[in-house]
């Protein structure tokens, strides 16, 4: 397994965090200053953590996008050609750090990831939890820490679905983006900041 990042914030680093725990063979972080701002970030994460361009995060088997709300339309045009990737948006529309919602109308996010990014299997997750929870062992009170999943690409959805019990999660479909999206995306959803276990 090799996962990209785009974005190196603390939501990507979090997951990056259990991907080493994981012993995840390749993990390439990229942001907006260029590999050479994430060298201490790569070092302190450690395992198979190095440093690339978003081009390079966009070959790995799964890219994880987690930038600001507003950021979004420029990190994902780094990438000219997401044809076939799988790509997890991570994102809520919000605009750190006032927390501002964003209007996408009557979009979630991450149908607007997904035209943003044409011909990308888009999969929302890990969006709800706060990053030290997701950094923390998801095996923490007996069980597996429940993380909401939703997207349009059932094969995609698999792929992550696999990923995320490797990490030790216990992954849950809520269904399409338009309405699973709905349901986990903060604000308005339901489900954001539930940290739930499966015994």
């Amino acid at each position: 397994m090799y996962v990209g990042f785009i974005g190196a914030g603390a939501i990507s680093q979090a997951i990056a965090t259990r991907l080493v725990a994981s012993d995840v063979e390749k993990i390439t972080l990229s942001n907006s200053r260029g590999p050479a701002s994430l060298s201490g970030v790569v070092r302190r994460l450690g395992g198979s953590t190095e440093a690339g361009t978003a081009q390079q995060a966009a070959e790995a088997d799964l890219t994880i996008l987690s930038v600001p709300s507003s950021r979004v339309p420029a990190a994902l045009a780094q990438v000219p050609d997401w044809t076939g990737r799988i790509l997890v948006d991570t994102n809520n529309p919000i605009e750190a750090p006032t927390f501002v919602p964003v209007d996408l109308g009557s979009q979630t996010s991450s149908e607007v990831v997904a035209e943003l990014a044409p011909g990308a299997r888009v999969v929302k997750g890990l969006n709800h939890l706060a990053p030290p929870i997701i950094a923390a062992d998801p095996h923490d009170g007996g069980g597996r820490r429940v993380a909401f999943y939703s997207g349009d690409d059932q094969r995609a959805k698999k792929t992550f679905a696999a990923l995320l019990h490797r990490l030790g999660f216990e992954g849950i479909d809520l269904g399409p983006l338009a309405t699973g999206g709905a349901l986990h995306q903060f604000p308005g959803g339901p489900l954001p900041s539930r940290n739930l276990v499966q015994y």
